[in-house]
This record gives C-alpha cells, structure tokens and sequence, in this order.
C-alpha cells in the first residue's frame, strides 16, 4: 500500500513524486521508459521556458537546477535557468529520487485500474514481481500482472491514460489539434563561429541572442514562414526550397539553440509536423514520425551548406519521443478557461502563477496564436479529477480548454503542477 502512485515519470510526474517522497509519503513513481525526464529527456525538449517572477510551487524546479548545476548540465542564460542538458537530466533525477526516498518503475505499463465507489483501489502493471502486495486478485489473462494499491493517483502521462482507463470524462474539442514536433541536435559545430556570423547577419535581439557565459557561448535564433517579422533567416529558406535542398514545409517553423554542458551541441526544437495532427491516433502519429525523421536530415543537410560552423557538424540525437502540445484534457472540479487566464482570476489555492503566453501552434500559415498576458493563477480544483475521488493529474491533460491550455503546458508550469498535487494530497493525509 503507497500513499501516493505517480504515473508517468515526466516534468509533471517527477515534480508530484520528489514533492510527496520529501513530505513523508510512501510513494512509487511509474514510468513507462527507461529514465525520467518526459519531454526534457525523452523529447529533448530544452531549454525550459521562463514563466515569470511570481511561480509558486517550485521548490523541486529549483532543486533540479542546482542538481544540474553540480553535474555541469546547467546554465542561466537570458535570466532564464532552465538551460538544461538533456542526458545529464536523467541522472539528476534518479539522484533527487533517491534523495526523496522515492521507489522507482521503469519499463512498466499500466493494464487496468480496479475502481469501487468512485475511487481507484489499486492499479495492475505488466511487470512479474516476486511479491509487491499481499492481496490476490484474479483477473483473466493478468498471469504477469501485480495489483499494486494506493490512497491516491496522479495521471502524469500526458495523454491522461489512466483517466481513460477510469473512463473518466474529457475536453477534447473535434479539429483542436496543434502540430507535434520531433527534436534533434546536431553536434560536431563551430559554435563560436556560428554565433559570430549569426549575430551580425540578425540585429533583431527579440529573434536572435549570443551571450558568453564563462566562457561558453550560448545562443538562440529562429524563423518562421509566418509573415509579420522580418526574419534574417528568410533568404537563405526560401533560397534552399527554390534548389530543392528543403521543401516548402521544411520552414514552417525553426529554432535553435545551445545546450548546456555540450559545447560545440545546437539543439532543434524543430521539425514541426503540420501533416498530421491528430496525438490520440497511432497511425497518424507514426506517419508523423516517419516523416520527421526525413525533415531532420533534409533540416541537417540545409545547416551544413548554409551556415557557417556547420561544415563538420552531423546529427548526433533525434528525439525518441514526439514533442505534443495537446491530446486529452480531464474534466476536473474547475473548467480553467481562457477568460480566467486573460482577467488574471484569483484563486483560493492556486497551482500555478505564471505569465508565459497563450501559445497555440498552427499547421496553417499566419494563423499560430502568441499572445502575451499579465500573471494569471491556476487553481488546484483544475487539477483534481470530476470522476473519480482520489484522481489528481498534472501536466498538459489537466482541466482547461484548449486556449488557455496552450499558455499552462509549458514544462515550468507542469513543475508547479506536480508539486502542489502532491502538497495537496499531503494536506489531504495529514
């Protein structure tokens, strides 16, 4: 019996798991790969975008930085410290989650949930274990599976997978989809020349910004095919689509930046999918990948010949797992809507306090949505399941239409999220 079973071992499910492992509970964190991380390991996902001056609930957000920081996977760049090293990442987690006295589960997936009076009893797992709890349950073709029981669950998946097996109600919307994007780096490159020739060939510090920081150089640029900026970068796109190095979608969206730890490392947070949207279908998400691993070379291949610093680079990582921004989203006590976010709604207990903006991707050109907005509160009811009692999620699946969703599923808010999960289970216990 565990006061608290974590599911899904990402930003969201490692915050909920070291916050309830350090408050006292007995907690098991399950993760379906082989490391933690999710989308900061897994997707590649770096580096972690700043969300404002007020965060609340960021104690193991802070205590990961200085995990980092001691392995030499971290950097503070443009007042932003979420300049993380993907790899070391893993290792630092394992390190807080020993430190929490949190037990772990790889390479274990949830089966099924037994549920009595609107509350889960217990969770099978495909795993064979010797012995994890006394109580036998038979179940038809669960010769390899263990009932393991809980007080209460977080769904960190993601995709809100234990919600469904709950069969618990959803938000999705029909055709609200955003496009995923597949995350690669290559290594091998000149960075300090390419940080040279970028810098003068883009004036515009809102796009593209160098900095030395002790002295490693660290940088970030970007182009879009979007109209109402005037991109550096344009020519030289539009200039290897007319030669047939890119195709037209190949630009759609690009960004790029330094990783921490990695110096001669750029790391892309690109290429973005626009020909299949649709997260909760296997087949459209595995045509997505296919074609994404094709963007990535025709991507690399554009860098070599383009960009100074690039001559000896190669593709030294693809991510394992699709960047996706939105799939299911639970009915919760509280419905959090984007009239909440923009009036800057107070709540009793809030989750979260952040000021990153409402950020919807399109695979249309013109029509992806940035808006920037004061501080706003998430509160804690929106993170609490409308079906089943002792349900929580965190992260992107949480109780929010799809607007205000887009400003919540960054990886500092999904911090916030599984700390103040697991402050209000403790509350709850104790």
């Amino acid at each position: 019996m565990y006061d608290v079973i974590v599911i899904g071992g990402g930003t969201a499910g490692c915050a909920a798991a070291y916050t309830a492992g350090k408050l006292g509970l007995k907690t098991l964190l399950i993760e379906k790969n082989i490391h933690l991380g999710g989308t900061i390991t897994s997707a590649l996902v770096v580096p972690a975008m700043k969300s404002g001056e007020h965060q609340v609930n960021t104690d193991f957000y802070n205590n990961l930085i200085t995990e980092l920081h001691n392995l030499g996977g971290q950097a503070t760049y443009q007042n932003n410290p979420g300049w993380f090293n993907p790899e070391l990442t893993k290792i630092a987690l394992d390190n807080l989650m020993l430190k929490a006295n949190v037990e772990v589960f790889f390479d274990t997936h949830i089966r099924d949930v037994i549920i009595e009076n609107r509350r889960i009893k217990a969770i099978i797992i495909s795993k064979e274990m010797l012995s994890v709890y006394n109580e036998t349950i038979e179940m038809q073709n669960k010769e390899l599976s263990v009932s393991i029981a809980a007080k209460y669950i977080i769904d960190a998946t993601g995709n809100c997978e234990i919600g469904k097996l709950c069969g618990c109600e959803f938000l999705e919307e029909i055709n609200k989809n955003q496009p995923v994007s597949l995350r690669f780096m290559m290594g091998g490159v000149d960075v300090k020349y390419f940080s040279k020739w970028i810098s003068e060939l883009d004036s515009d510090r809102t796009v593209t910004t160098v900095e030395d920081i002790d002295g490693f150089i660290h940088l970030s640029t970007a182009y879009t095919w979007d109209r109402g900026k005037n991109w550096a970068l344009q020519p030289l796109f539009e200039d290897a689509v007319e030669k047939g190095i890119l195709k037209d979608h190949d630009r759609n969206y690009f960004q790029i930046f330094t990783v921490a730890g990695m110096p001669t490392t750029i790391a892309f947070n690109c290429p973005r999918i626009i020909d299949y949207t649709d997260t909760l279908d296997v087949e459209n998400m595995s045509k997505a990948l296919q074609l994404a691993r094709k963007n990535i070379y025709r991507l690399a291949q554009f860098c070599k010949i383009y960009f100074p610093g690039f001559k000896n680079a190669y593709i030294s990582n693809i991510a394992d797992m699709l960047g996706i921004r939105v799939s299911r989203r639970i009915k919760g006590r509280y419905i959090y809507t984007i009239e909440d976010l923009k009036s800057g709604k107070k709540f009793t207990n809030p989750a979260v306090v952040s000021n990153y903006p409402v950020d919807v991707h399109s695979d249309q050109k013109n029509t992806s949505t940035l808006d920037y907005v004061a501080d706003y509160e998430l509160p804690i009811e929106s993170l609490m399941s409308a079906d089943i009692d002792n349900l929580y999620v965190a992260g992107r699946c949480l109780s929010a239409d799809y607007m205000s969703q887009g400003a919540l599923r960054v990886q500092a808010s999904c911090f916030s999220m599984g700390e103040a999960v697991a402050k209000h289970i403790k509350s709850n216990l104790f």
